[in-house]
């Protein structure tokens, strides 16, 4: 008798692919910041039970998405100043505790694959620019040698996302590309003090931008 007999390999859950499909709407702007997520309304619309819309806002609560709020049910995250700064900290904190350590051939090699992939979305598939960013970073943490440290940026992303995909309706391709190709052009050279100080631009260029877009 083996030790696996028994498991089943589940597809994805039904609220899953809801909570993937809601996110790409709010990604696309179809909900603002701000905007409730009437459960009732988007089950009688969908066909789907509202417990199942429910299990999928909870998700949606948990990539940083969404939030309750009194009285209101759940809402699309408002994005504040306080909250830009705070998870923009954490990223930069990450990120340039990675650029310290020398990156061995294979993690300097996929820093360079993921910028690669960033400038042929830029090029080819404007859509997919968001997603290869956060690849490109997710690839310089890789940096720390932790699974643990690469599960938590991996937590950060979703909300990462959101802002990224704000900051993509005010930013030109070769603006992104020209960002991200200093950070590797530091990490290449193995300087590393430079290549620290990209990433502190690179991120205090982004939370202006962001703040600047909350005042519009």
């Amino acid at each position: 008798m083996s030790a696996l007999d028994g498991l089943e390999v589940r597809r994805t859950t039904t609220a899953q692919q809801l909570a993937d499909g809601l996110s790409e709407r709010i990604m696309a702007g179809a909900f603002g910041p701000g905007d409730r997520l009437r459960e009732s309304a988007i089950a009688a619309e969908l066909g789907v039970a509202r417990n199942t819309i429910r299990e999928a806002v909870r998700i949606l609560e948990l990539t940083g998405l969404v939030r309750y709020e009194v009285n209101r049910g759940a809402v699309v995250i408002a994005p504040t100043a306080e909250k830009i700064e705070a998870l923009y900290t954490a990223r930069e904190r990450l990120e340039t505790a990675a650029l310290v350590r020398t990156p061995r051939p294979e993690q300097l090699a996929a820093i360079t694959e993921a910028f690669d992939a960033l400038c042929d979305a830029a090029t080819n598939d404007p859509s997919a620019i968001v997603d290869r960013d956060l690849a490109f970073h997710q690839a310089i943490v890789a940096l720390l040698d932790s699974t643990r440290l690469d599960e938590f940026f991996a937590s950060l992303t979703q909300e990462l996302r959101f802002y990224l995909t704000v900051l993509a309706k005010d930013e030109t391709a070769d603006e992104v590309i020209a960002e991200h190709r200093a950070i590797l052009d530091a990490v290449r050279l193995g300087d590393r003090d430079r290549a620290v100080a990209e990433i502190h631009a690179h991120v205090e260029v982004s939370v202006e931008r962001l703040k600047a877009v909350l005042k519009n």
